[in-house]
């Protein structure tokens, strides 16, 4: 796969692209929690930011199909950094919190989909090959290994330096890392044109499919706003806060390594019994997280859970490649990118509040409760990810066949 031609002009600037997203809720939790005292204002912030990247997103991507990725992300970057340092400023002038909201809603909305694009760019290069669940894999990889990265760069900026200093290299790496690979031109997928553009650009959102995945990515998002929230919440109620980024490290590392082994496999078994087996193992590993009481525990728990994330979320961006035409996947994996922000938004939320209010840890609740509501959406409504054959466009069920004088 790595071998593919043009491959590494964009790998490597979209790694060092969508390193801040990794960055930016944990940055505004530790920050506003360091300017309010106050965990659930900190996550209703972080959850604002997350919902207005969850509503805007599926637009960006939409556009990107349209008009190109170049078109959007210039624009989007710039947006991006100015918004974050607005909020960073705000939040350092104890503002008030409808003031950080105002702030949040921006830096939300313009947040780079550069994950979603390179998928797009591997659909393009990869085609109908079997590479392409490797490619699958391959990205969650990546994902994950930003999510241990960025995670522990956060902390220790914010905990060692200044709070305000996640933030603010969060948005100068955007900034860098977006236009470099806003740069890329000749790998990005070709524009749509001519009289069939607008059935090209029919919303992935009509796919029935795409929306049992948005369901079940909303849950894998609950998870990993829980997880912030709650492992920052712990650490700090055990006196060691520089913990909250190990431990948040240790939950990335298994969903890295368990994605690793996910993409060295040749699957037999059907994507969507796959991602069945897969969420019911997040589910259970997710209901187990409120029991943990010591830092090994709940480390290995971490872990676990991390483990069973990967493979559902690999299944589930494998299954648009046949689900969706592909003048509309740039646009389907950035509402599944979305819902994932908006599970995590709504979790930070919640689990804010639980541990303000309730006892330490309450806030692991949060997972339990969005995996396994989400598990018995995904096996109620499993039939709808069935894959339809390629020559038909399923969000509107117009055949792309070239017309003949049979026709």
């Amino acid at each position: 796969m790595l071998r593919t031609r043009g491959a590494w002009t964009f790998l490597l600037p979209g790694f060092a692209a969508r390193q801040p997203f990794a960055m930016l809720t944990l940055s505004i939790v530790l920050l506003v929690q360091h300017t309010t005292g106050s965990y659930g204002a900190a996550g209703a912030t972080a959850a604002v930011t997350g919902v207005s990247m969850a509503l805007f997103a599926p637009c960006s991507g939409r556009l990107a199909d349209r008009y190109g990725q170049r078109a959007v992300l210039v624009p989007g970057v710039l947006a991006h950094a100015l918004a974050g340092l607005t909020l960073t400023a705000l939040a350092l002038a104890h503002a008030p919190l409808w003031a950080l909201f105002a702030a949040a809603v921006p830096a939300g909305a313009s947040v780079p989909q550069i994950g979603p694009m390179v998928r797009a760019r591997w659909g393009v290069k990869l085609k109908d090959s079997p590479l392409m669940t490797t490619a699958a894999a391959f990205e969650s990889v990546t994902d994950e290994l930003t999510f241990v990265v960025g995670p522990l760069l956060a902390t220790a900026l914010c905990t060692t330096v200044t709070p305000a200093a996640g933030l603010v290299t969060e948005a100068a790496l955007t900034l860098v890392g977006g236009l470099l690979f806003a740069a890329q031109k000749r790998t990005q997928p070709p524009v749509s044109v001519g009289r069939h553009a607008r059935v090209e650009h029919a919303s992935a959102l009509r796919v029935p499919g795409v929306r049992v995945l948005i369901v079940t990515f909303l849950g894998i998002g609950s998870v990993f706003g829980g997880m912030q929230v709650s492992l920052a919440a712990f650490t700090e109620a055990i006196g060691e806060p520089g913990l909250n980024g190990v431990l948040y490290g240790v939950f990335a590392a298994g969903n890295m390594v368990s994605g690793i082994v996910c993409g060295a496999i040749a699957w037999k078994v059907a994507p969507q019994r796959r991602l069945v087996i897969g969420y019911t193992a997040l589910a259970l590993a997710a209901s187990a997280l409120w029991t943990a009481h010591s830092v090994l525990l709940l480390a290995a728990l971490g872990l676990l859970v991390g483990m069973c994330i990967a493979p559902a979320l690999i299944t589930g961006y494998t299954l648009v490649e046949g689900l969706v035409p592909a003048g509309a996947r740039t646009e389907a994996f950035t509402w599944l990118t979305g819902a994932v922000a908006l599970g995590q938004a709504a979790a930070v939320t919640v689990a804010g509040q639980l541990e303000d209010r309730l006892w330490d840890g309450a806030g692991f609740l949060v997972p339990m409760t969005g995996t396994v509501l989400a598990l018995v959406t995904l096996v109620t409504l499993r039939s709808r990810l069935a894959v339809r054959p390629r020559s038909r466009t399923v969000a509107r069920g117009v055949s792309h066949r070239a017309a003949s004088a049979v026709d």
